[in-house]
């Protein structure tokens, strides 16, 4: 293992980040302010656990839907359950995960950039070799709507990731209808379950379940896979800093916990705990603006562990990248 000594100061390059080395400590470039230091044995969050199963039912909607407002208004976060993504689904996304980032180096540095514009980008902490602190993570990053004009652009290792199981010709058509095994069926059912959420939502302020459906189904879907690993000092430094996603909703599939959310009324930070299944619904930027500031953006931040790598996928969608979000009318 590298110890990183002689490499206090130094902003480690995509590729050559201790996270990505196996290093035995935390270098000073990647902790922390004393201040905003994770604790080891952090308060367990009171989460909202909303179960969808009724969603579609006339006489059970009303409810979900009322109780989906009242999160977002209180916290702008939740979990949920029942929502209709097989749980053989989520293992797979979860377990294709793992093995991309268990690629050689060499492999990954096909995707390695520091253009947040790329369709496809692998990369570490926020801005590489620009911020004074890094993060312990790395991630890939990548556009997944429409699927059928991205999903050819997306990792070919491993296998699961896309797979070419047609002739060139017709692998457009049939690949999205029949073949999106693992981490394209995920994101197509994540992608269904974020359009039926943000209807419930939008239903929950008084306009409509359909108010952003169109701008929804035309806008972007972006995957953010996380890939967080062992830290030898979890309690120096942070997988990802304190932030709300710029987005409308973000749904989360994860491994294992670290994910923190802040209590706006003390600025204290509790743990999601764990809930076998289930999926995280983070309320986004946009939905805070069309609400004028009657649901929360939730501010969370990632932690590390020293015991086990984590691995977290989450599902941004927002409306097109043309369109402004604004105060519903």
């Amino acid at each position: 293992m590298d110890s990183g000594d002689s490499n206090e100061n130094k902003a480690f390059p995509i590729g050559e980040t201790p996270q990505e080395r196996g290093f035995s400590n935390v270098p000073r470039c990647y902790e922390i302010s004393s201040s905003d230091r994770p604790s080891l044995n952090p308060k367990i969050a009171d989460v909202v656990v909303v179960d969808l199963s009724g969603l579609n039912d006339p006489n059970q909607r009303p409810m979900i839907v009322k109780n989906i407002g009242n999160v977002c208004r209180e916290s702008g976060f939740f979990q949920i359950i029942n929502h209709g993504i097989p749980q053989k689904v989520l293992d797979e996304a979860l377990g294709t995960a793992f093995e991309f980032f268990d690629l050689p180096t060499s492999e990954k540095a096909k995707y390695m950039s520091n253009d947040v514009h790329k369709p496809v980008r692998y990369g570490t902490s926020i801005k590489d070799g620009v911020d004074k602190i890094q993060f312990w993570r790395v991630f890939l990053k990548h556009y997944a709507h429409p699927l059928n004009e991205w999903i050819q652009q997306w990792p070919d290792k491993p296998q699961d990731y896309r797979q070419y199981l047609f002739h060139q010709k017709i692998f457009l058509y049939l690949s999205y209808v029949h073949c999106r095994d693992k981490m394209g069926d995920y994101v197509m059912k994540a992608r269904h379950l974020a359009i039926e959420i943000i209807g419930a939502i939008t239903e929950s302020l008084g306009i409509g379940p359909k108010y952003l459906e169109n701008k929804m189904e035309d806008g972007m879907q972006v995957m953010a896979v996380n890939c967080y690993p062992k830290c030898p000092e979890p309690q120096l430094a942070l997988g990802l800093p304190p932030h709300s996603d710029y987005s409308c909703i973000t749904i989360v599939l994860h491994s294992s916990c670290g994910l923190e959310i802040m209590d706006a009324s003390d600025g204290t930070w509790h743990l999601v705990p764990e809930l076998h299944g289930a999926l995280q619904v983070h309320v986004g930027d946009h939905v805070e603006v069309l609400s004028n500031g009657l649901y929360k953006s939730m501010v969370h931040r990632v932690t590390l562990n020293n015991e086990r790598t984590r691995i977290s996928i989450a599902s941004l969608h927002s409306m097109g990248m043309d369109e402004k979000m604004a105060t519903a009318a």
